[in-house]
């Protein structure tokens, strides 16, 4: 197995001797015209992303592309090269790293089932990885009628873990404690709000109170 390969923005911007450049150019594009832009339908003001315009302007956007049938072993070897990328990185802007790995030959119910075995490994030494594809069907956070993991190629998503993706571990013990590990003392307000509503039942409205007497002006009419 080679050793894996990531191209900043720029320099997939400047032209590669790669057959499959099309593909990242696409995905760069789909990147600065989706990630980073708001959107109608989010349920939240700010871009669909974040932390991607950020992570361009500096340099630390990278891209890949896998081409054919892609093994777990293949993938698992970008964490390896993330996590040496990532000592580089001044602490400030660790955050801001990002791998995006093109996936261009791969289904989305194989990238999605990829993305489930290869996610606990992940998430145990402090990182994220997230599916995209065209027919990804993965709510929003803020709007579950939105779809924002629909990407034009199928694609993996690594970058480091932060406080505010609670919502995308609680689901699995073994997640969540990876996360709470690292987070438990500074869990952001509006995520322990979401933390709360999922685990503290919303207690049923009490049934208004029945006068004994008829209100003003009205007189009671027996049952017949």
């Amino acid at each position: 197995m080679t050793s894996p390969q990531v191209w900043t923005a720029a320099e997939a911007m400047a032209g590669l001797d790669h057959p499959r450049l099309p593909e990242l150019r696409k995905i760069l594009d789909w990147s600065q015209e989706f990630l980073t832009q708001g959107h109608p339908e989010l349920g939240r003001s700010g871009p669909v992303c974040p932390f991607s315009a950020p992570s361009l302007r500096r340099g630390l956007f990278h891209f890949a592309v896998e081409e054919g049938e892609v093994s777990d072993d293949t993938i698992a070897a970008y964490r390896g090269l993330f996590l040496d990328t990532l000592e580089a990185v001044s602490p400030e802007h660790r955050e801001l790293l990002t791998f995006v790995v093109v996936l261009p030959d791969i289904d989305g119910t194989t990238l999605d089932a990829m993305q489930r075995r290869l996610k606990k490994e992940y998430v145990a030494g402090g990182l994220m990885i997230g599916q995209f594809h065209p027919s990804c069907a993965e709510p929003g956070l803020w709007n579950a009628d939105f779809r924002p993991l629909r990407s034009p190629i199928p694609l993996l998503a690594i970058r480091t873990m932060l406080a505010f993706d609670l919502p995308f571990l609680w689901e699995e013990e073994g997640h969540l404690n990876s996360y709470l590990e690292r987070f438990a003392g500074g869990i952001p307000a509006r995520i322990r709000s979401h933390l709360v509503g999922r685990v503290v039942p919303t207690p049923h409205p009490r049934p208004a109170a029945v006068s004994a007497k008829p209100p003003v002006g009205l007189r009671r009419v027996p049952w017949r």
